[in-house]
């Protein structure tokens, strides 16, 4: 990991936090799949879209790793990205390998960026997917009543508030798969200090991707910051995937830490010496498959309960 972090410097690519939210959006995208192995073929793809609760139609896509008629339990994944960047194409990678690593399918959500749709659009944008998915599933070819929710970096805080929703609407979910979440209002643990820079997510992009997304004032919402949440009782068993040097892996022990004292089956793994993203590295990082492997584990487990 260090050498790898080593180039990265050298090629001094641009900071986020020197960018227009429009620059940054390509900057990603354009070195999203960079390291990361060829995308795996797959039966069904398919691009489709869903309806927020404003009425905007929700980009979104469709993985399937079995053919058509074999209804497979179905993860809703929303991507990484701060919450300013990212979408379908930038974690395409990923989520075809969960989908052909578990056999089961996938579904992407293109949620809506701030700056332009600030704190709490993303989050209803989630919400309303997760509920679209539950109600209308079985008209896509998967089975709608093995749901899970799963995302990474600003994906995993959605995906957690989705459990917590979940929870309070009465709809079972088979599974949160938290990919190195952001889970506290602000950014102020150990672990933030410690690897403030030089580890990939800087603490001037993490104030960034924050001012643009929301007000100091709202940041103490459990609906941006999970572990605000008065009760965890009664959530989806998690999956919570972690990298040591990443700022954010003090929150995330800290989630997994309050998950399991309100009586919620946690499995987490923490990968040692890698940082945050590791998991979309797979041609530079063995440890990115394993990754994906455990993830992948843990929803075709879920999914068979």
């Amino acid at each position: 990991m260090a050498g790898l972090l080593e180039r990265i410097r050298r090629a001094q690519r641009e900071p986020f936090h020197s960018m227009t939210p429009a620059q940054a959006r390509e900057a990603y995208r354009k070195a999203a799949e960079v390291l990361e192995p060829a995308r795996p073929s797959l039966p069904r793809i398919e691009d489709f879209d869903l309806p927020a609760d404003d009425g905007t139609r929700l980009p979104a896509r469709l993985y399937c790793g079995q053919p058509a008629g074999s209804r497979p339990g179905v993860l809703l994944y929303l991507h990484g990205g701060g919450f300013v960047i990212g979408g379908l194409e930038t974690h395409d990678n990923l989520c075809r390998q969960l989908a052909a690593r578990s056999g089961g399918a996938v579904i992407a959500l293109d949620y809506r960026l701030a700056p332009e749709h600030r704190f709490p659009t993303a989050v209803d944008d989630a919400w309303a997917a997760m509920r679209w998915v539950a109600r209308h599933g079985q008209a896509l070819g998967v089975d709608a009543q093995r749901l899970a929710v799963g995302g990474d970096s600003a994906g995993g805080t959605l995906a957690a508030t989705c459990a917590i929703h979940a929870r309070d609407i009465g709809l079972e979910l088979k599974l949160q798969l938290l990919i190195t979440p952001g889970t506290t209002a602000h950014a102020d643990t150990a672990s933030h200090h410690l690897f403030a820079n030089g580890f990939l997510l800087d603490a001037a992009n993490v104030a960034w991707f924050f001012d643009h997304y929301i007000d100091h004032r709202h940041r103490k919402d459990w609906r941006f910051a999970p572990l605000e949440a008065d009760d965890l009782e009664h959530v989806a068993p998690a999956c919570i995937v972690l990298a040591e040097c990443d700022p954010l892996v003090d929150e995330g022990i800290a989630y997994g830490d309050r998950l399991r004292a309100a009586g919620v089956p946690v499995d987490l793994e923490l990968y040692r010496g890698l940082t945050h993203d590791f998991i979309k590295m797979g041609r530079a990082l063995k440890e990115a498959g394993d990754a994906q492997d455990v993830a992948a584990r843990a929803l075709i487990h879920a999914w068979s309960n």
